[in-house]
């Protein structure tokens, strides 16, 4: 048998929020070594777009019969967060290496299931932080790795504003996982990449105050504390009637401070005398993460995103709800090694 040098592609969900599916099917067709063969979607006009935009694709109204008549070597995921799981694991238990789009899936229970079907079939499976490649964060993540704040102590992140939640699945707990599941992957990814720790206990704040047509929270917020003392809180709200930066970390040498305008503050010291400056953003390179799929698959290169790395973060929201219902029980997490 001759060495695979292409690796057939199929999307599940081609839904026309964000043009998600048309972005995945882009990214696959842009390394030169994926071909997206086919595209999976319950909604005919989805599937007339996919033709339309992917001249060639064959076309499933199910998973399943997907599985059954086509050969294919991947799927990515590009459905609502409830159905990740359910939809990973048909592909997985079938033999498929999975991308999943964040977040990864609900629960804890959900991630290893997954992880568990991957390793016992021996395919890939990972999920899309394409915002680990950022420009804000990778800046960010520079002046971090340069030493020049000295050690973090201290993290507070922030998202989101006052306004009414839109009416669609992504206000819909049972579909979405709640108000921390969307922005709030991104956030804990980044921020479990900066603290490099063991995570000691998690407490948890969750209010249900106002949109009472949607039921997704009105704010949650998650105290994190790692197994070295550093302290973060993430809080994301469609009650904040006043803002705070993205980004609030303090270090034994110095802070950032992140608005999302561009660039971001840097205090520091110089001969003991403090000093400012404007850091830029850096390029987004979105496009690193398909580039590693594609080595990983082909040559063996580490994969960037690893599964047990996104089940963490799922862990996090899952148990600061849990905290929350307890009455703000600090409680440890599952797969954290102290």
């Amino acid at each position: 048998m001759g060495r695979v040098t292409e690796i057939q592609c199929a999307v599940i969900g081609y839904g026309g929020a964000f043009s998600m599916g048309k972005h995945h099917a882009d990214m696959m067709e842009r390394t030169g070594v994926m071909k997206v063969v086919a595209v999976c979607d319950v909604d005919p006009k989805r599937l007339e777009a996919a033709k339309s935009e992917l001249p060639g694709v064959r076309t499933y109204l199910s998973v399943d019969e997907l599985l059954a008549k086509e050969d294919f070597d991947l799927a990515a995921i590009v459905t609502p967060h409830n159905t990740h799981a359910p939809l990973a694991l048909k592909c997985l238990k079938a033999g498929k290496h999975v991308i999943i789009e964040k977040p990864m899936c609900l629960t804890v229970k959900e991630a290893t299931a997954m992880i568990e079907a991957a390793k016992q079939k021996g395919v890939m499976l990972t999920v899309y932080h394409n915002r680990h490649w950022d420009g804000d964060f990778m800046a960010i993540r520079e002046v971090v790795e340069a030493d020049l704040i000295g050690e973090i102590f201290h993290v507070e992140m922030f998202g989101g504003g006052y306004h009414r939640p839109g009416h669609w699945w992504r206000s819909d707990k049972a579909i979405s996982g709640g108000l921390f599941y969307d922005w709030g992957a991104h956030y804990l990814w980044w921020l479990l990449q900066l603290i490099p720790h063991p995570i000691q206990s998690v407490v948890g704040a969750f209010h249900k105050l106002k949109w009472h047509d949607v039921t997704n929270e009105d704010h949650v917020q998650a105290i994190i504390r790692f197994a070295n003392g550093t302290v973060a809180d993430v809080q994301f709200s469609t009650l904040a009637a006043a803002g705070k930066p993205r980004w609030f970390i303090l270090g034994t040498e110095g802070a950032v401070v992140d608005r999302w305008e561009g660039k971001f503050s840097l205090h520091y010291f110089v001969n003991g005398i403090r000093a400012e400056t404007q850091v830029p953003y850096k390029e987004s390179r979105w496009f690193e993460f398909y580039r590693n799929v594609a080595n990983h698959l082909l040559h063996g290169e580490e994969l960037a995103i690893k599964p047990e790395q996104a089940r963490r973060l799922i862990a996090i929201m899952e148990y600061a709800e849990r905290s929350a219902k307890q009455g703000g029980k600090a409680l440890s997490l599952p797969y954290e090694q102290a």
